[in-house]
């Protein structure tokens, strides 16, 4: 694991007690966490148990992390970990006594592929609420994943129907540049 210093910032004040540090760890790698549980096709109280477990593991372990850079890939271990034994206890809690029937997709690449993808979500969403309040709302409006209709984002932010494109377009190409400036628009 790279040596990310913001990271090693993020766990040093954590460990110190710095709430706004604990949830900025939470929002970051929530959707790591959640990544790897859907692989396991735990039923939602399931997931929800095992994620919850990893935080309280996290919040066990903080303080005996020997490298704090390397707390992604923790995250990552604990949760597969945890998913794994969440779905045998489920198994032997339905009486089923043989192997997974499937084989969840979690090795070392597919973590790796986990991690970068978190990182390149926390850098977006970064960059995202960087934009002006009205390109947020046409991003959001446009590309959200339920997009809505021209016709309708007209109505709702007062443009006309045959600008959206264009503005759509720049605000893009606004997003690109904040993202180039932080050397982050790679795979983007």
């Amino acid at each position: 694991m790279r040596d990310d210093p913001e990271i090693v910032a993020l766990v040093t004040r954590a460990r110190k007690g710095d709430r706004a540090a604990w949830d900025e760890i939470v929002e970051r790698y929530s959707p790591l966490v959640w990544s790897i549980c859907r692989r396991f096709r735990l039923v939602r109280p399931d997931s929800d148990d095992a994620a919850q477990t990893v935080w309280l593991r996290l919040v066990e372990n903080l303080d005996t992390l020997r490298e704090p850079a390397a707390l992604p890939g923790w995250l990552a271990r604990t949760a597969h970990r945890e998913c794994l034994r969440r779905a045998r206890e489920v198994q032997r809690r339905d009486g089923v006594e043989r192997p997974l029937d499937f084989e969840p997709e979690t090795g070392p690449d597919l973590i790796a592929e986990e991690l970068e993808k978190a990182e390149r979500d926390v850098l977006l969403r970064r960059a995202f609420a960087q934009l002006p309040p009205r390109c947020r709302d046409l991003l959001t409006l446009c590309l959200g994943p339920d997009p809505v209709p021209y016709a309708q984002i007209g109505e709702r932010l007062g443009m006309p129907v045959g600008g959206i494109g264009p503005n759509r377009s720049r605000c893009l190409a606004r997003l690109r540049r904040i993202l180039e400036g932080g050397g982050h628009a790679a795979g983007l």
